[in-house]
């Protein structure tokens, strides 16, 4: 028991084996919750609920949680706070999962506790959002440690189906070339979109408080020019790939990104002449991160490093029963 107490996760590995598709259902949680807390993050600022609890780590002066006396604003912020210990617990199901398999990955586990340490850091950065009530740079620099939270779980999430075999090309180094620069602007697109967002109209909270310094106007003409680049870019990326008789694999990738990006542009283009109304602002929050996964899955679709064995030794009892004594 005392080796329990020094290394759990070690202990937990001896005396279970997870399946293969127990490790691919904990990448998967870990990537919906990624998704869910972007979204419900978002839901808080449409709804002017940023100061709902106006403190951290307390909700307020008084109280731990939020109370009636705080209405709807203050339970939907403290909601969301909440949220993120459910994220911590699906990257925590990820970490334990991938520890415990046979034979161990050590780049899933690194990519499990670089979730883990973007979950805590991003959380302290929401503690400070509050503290000093929706700066918009701070708050920007919260929704893109949570972009970063996603890049990790939609890794794992594609690194648990491969192998572990050096990387292979798949297309030539023009075609891997381009779905790199593609994915630099893809990054940028995202970045330039919160300044879109802090200098529009939701600002996070009902009162009248900072906004980025940037006319809203100029900085999402250059937000729909960066959209363009990368939908052109994809469609370049796809017909190179076609041309060069690229696998099916890549190509498909490259289709579902030029989806995802036309999805998102007509959202966008709606939300601009109707004056950003909150519901399809929440949608294009949504569709922003199908297009990072999409890129992402791109990104390392030019390569193969073989697929994940799904032989290896498993015990059903242990995986029925992860604690018995061995």
């Amino acid at each position: 028991m005392l080796k329990a107490v020094r290394n759990p996760l070690a202990y937990i590995a001896e005396r279970w084996t997870p399946r293969p598709e127990t490790v691919r259902r904990a990448a998967l949680a870990a990537l919906v919750m990624s998704v869910v807390i972007i979204v419900t993050g978002g839901a808080v600022r449409l709804t002017g609920s940023g100061l709902g609890c106006d403190t951290w780590p307390r909700c307020s002066d008084d109280s731990l949680v939020a109370t009636s006396e705080m209405g709807l604003h203050g339970a939907i912020e403290f909601g969301n706070r909440m949220m993120t210990y459910v994220v911590s617990a699906a990257v925590g199901w990820f970490i334990i999962a991938v520890r415990s398999a046979k034979p161990e990955r050590r780049s899933l586990t690194r990519l499990g506790w670089a979730q883990f340490w973007v979950v805590m850091g991003n959380g302290v950065i929401g503690g400070i959002t509050v503290l000093t009530e929706l700066n918009p740079f701070i708050v920007a620099g919260h929704f893109l440690a949570a972009m970063a939270l996603l890049t990790t779980t939609t890794l794992a999430w594609i690194r648990v189906r491969e192998g572990d075999a050096p990387p292979r090309p798949l297309v030539g180094p023009p075609v891997r070339r381009a779905v790199l620069g593609l994915t630099v602007l893809s990054a940028a697109l995202v970045v330039v979109g919160t300044a879109v967002t802090g200098s529009g109209k939701h600002a996070g909270d009902d009162s009248d408080i900072e906004r980025m310094p940037f006319d809203w106007e100029t900085v999402t003409r250059v937000h729909s020019l960066l959209a363009w680049a990368v939908v052109l870019g994809a469609i370049a990326v796809w017909a190179g790939m076609r041309l060069m008789d690229a696998p099916p694999g890549p190509r498909a990738r490259a289709r579902e990104l030029i989806w995802a990006l036309l999805g998102q542009g007509v959202l966008g283009y709606t939300q601009y002449f109707l004056d950003e109304p909150e519901l399809l602002v929440g949608m294009h929050l949504f569709g922003a991160t199908l297009v990072w996964i999409a890129t992402l899955r791109l990104l390392l679709a030019v390569r193969e490093r073989g697929t994940a064995t799904d032989d290896a030794p498993t015990d059903p009892a242990r995986e029925r029963a992860p604690l018995a004594t061995a």
